[in-house]
């Protein structure tokens, strides 16, 4: 008998997920070259310093344009509500493998919406800080302090965006059958019913 499977993601979802993924790596990279002269090493990959630095915020602000793309439609689904706080209540029995003590969620659970909260506050200040020290587009129009004050918070988002994106492979990668949602856009009837019951209702009507 064949397995049966839900959509969870269209295939102009998938693209853009792996656009952003794409981006993100791109831009990370491109960063990291000038974070540290340890890491310097990396600004080879992108034809020298010189091309490194011109690229770097082209990657950012594609970035943050395809993430925008992803923001829009899927926010809703990201709001907290007052269920998610019994989730993280019990986040210790889902991180000691005991799903069954953990309450039911929709299509995404706390830990999920937080990932993405996250990723878009990062990527905000990412752009607006990216924007404040851009040379020779941008930097000329706001006062040294503000473009010191802005390289600090540019890194300090780039930390908290590249734990996000860790994070969120992680999850990916721990529960089992999570890949496939990103990669054919389906996920097992069974994976669903584990794992979103909220969502695996709406979907399919079953109680």
């Amino acid at each position: 008998m064949a397995t049966r499977t839900l959509r969870r993601y269209e295939d102009r979802d998938r693209m853009n997920h792996w656009l952003i993924a794409l981006l993100f790596v791109l831009a990370g990279l491109s960063g990291l070259a000038f974070f540290h002269p340890s890491l310097y090493f990396f600004s080879a990959l992108f034809g020298g310093g010189v091309w490194t630095r011109i690229l770097h915020p082209f990657f950012g602000v594609a970035m943050v344009l395809a993430f925008a793309v992803m923001f829009f439609r899927l926010w809703r689904d990201n709001v907290f509500t007052p269920s998610d706080r019994d989730w993280v209540a019990h986040s210790g029995d889902m991180l000691r493998g005991n799903k069954a003590a953990m309450p039911p969620v929709g299509k995404y659970n706390a830990g999920q919406k937080g990932v993405f909260w996250l990723m878009s506050l990062c990527l905000v200040v990412l752009l607006v800080t990216g924007v404040m020290f851009w040379q020779p587009w941008f930097a000329s129009s706001f006062p040294i302090l503000l473009r010191r004050i802005a390289v600090v918070l540019h890194a300090a988002s780039a930390v908290g965006l590249i734990l996000g994106v860790i994070m969120h492979v992680y999850a990916a990668i721990w529960v089992k059958g999570t890949v496939r949602a990103m990669t054919r856009g389906t996920v097992t009837e069974g994976w669903a019913r584990q794992n979103h019951p909220l969502w695996h209702r709406e979907m399919t009507g079953k109680q």
